[in-house]
């Protein structure tokens, strides 16, 4: 049992009509049939999503999606429309609420992985594959692969587990075509993402992107390559055989799990409020990777 510890009510909008309650985001429909998707501060882990809130974390993961959207407009098209606030919505959006596309999404998580650690690892301890791509002997917990991956999921409920499958299975699932296109893409912008990080000194070890078709084009949605959906890593810190450093809610897994927060992540009870220490160490850390990768400072 897990999912959220106290969920919210969402907000009524003049003018808009809401659709859904995520981890992190609000999912609402305009008028005119576009989706306006507003990241709030929650925080989730190990399938739970919080009863603290890390402020400016929403604004943090969206004007970061806007950042990468431009540097990838190249090779794939994306689903923002605006950035402008909806009639009547509150100025707390300002920063965090995107006009989209309404797109015919895939129900695929689409991960690219150019390192080895998470539950890739844990599949690779065992049969030396990652979703059935065969790896070289030797890896370790950090490992570059010789060549980046798609290791693709399904899309799970709120509380739930994404699954890694097989390309075959996406392929079975989704059409050989789109499956395809889903790999290529993956691919292409995980590599271009890759680069530009590195020239941060940022290691970007894996990825996941989700893509809609808007008519017959695959185009980019949701967030991207935000800490929430990525796993970034210190360059001049990384050191394969053990677990990273990064710049993402590991100070909350890690306190979490810790003897100080008295939490049983094998009970069925909701993990405990946040410590404030807990909280500004991972703001810090969300706003940290926004300032090295745009090199523009928060504000």
């Amino acid at each position: 049992m897990s999912g959220f510890v106290e969920k919210p009510e969402p907000l009524q909008v003049p003018g808009l009509v809401h659709l859904h309650t995520g981890k992190v985001r609000e999912l609402y429909r305009n008028e005119a049939g576009d989706l306006v998707m507003v990241a709030s501060d929650r925080i989730s882990a190990y399938d739970w999503v919080l009863p603290t809130e890390i402020p400016d974390k929403g604004r943090v993961l969206t004007q970061l999606s806007l950042w990468w959207f431009e540097q990838l407009a190249d090779l794939a098209p994306h689903h923002v429309l605006s950035t402008e606030l909806p009639p009547g919505a509150p100025a707390d959006w300002a920063g965090r609420a995107l006009v989209c596309k309404s797109l015919r999404m895939v129900p695929v998580e689409c991960v690219a992985r150019g390192y080895l650690t998470g539950s890739g690892l844990a599949e690779y301890d065992e049969t030396r594959t990652v979703c059935g791509l065969a790896l070289p002997e030797g890896l370790v917990d950090g490992s570059e692969l010789p060549a980046p991956i798609f290791t693709p999921a399904t899309k799970a409920e709120v509380g739930e587990h994404d699954e890694n499958v097989s390309y075959e299975e996406v392929a079975r699932q989704v059409g050989a075509d789109t499956a395809a296109a889903l790999r290529q893409a993956t691919l292409a912008v995980y590599s271009r993402a890759r680069d530009i990080a590195r020239e941060r000194g940022i290691v970007l070890a894996d990825t996941k992107f989700e893509f809609g078709f808007d008519g017959d084009d695959l185009v980019l949605a949701d967030e991207v390559l935000t800490p929430d959906s990525s796993r970034f890593w210190p360059a001049d810190q990384w050191q394969p055989g053990r677990a990273q450093p990064s710049y993402d809610k590991q100070f909350v897994r890690d306190w979490l799990t810790s003897a100080e927060s008295g939490w049983d992540r094998g009970s069925e009870q909701p993990p405990p409020p946040l410590p404030q220490q807990v909280v500004d160490a991972t703001r810090a850390k969300y706003v940290e990777a926004y300032e090295l990768l745009t090199g523009q400072s928060w504000s």
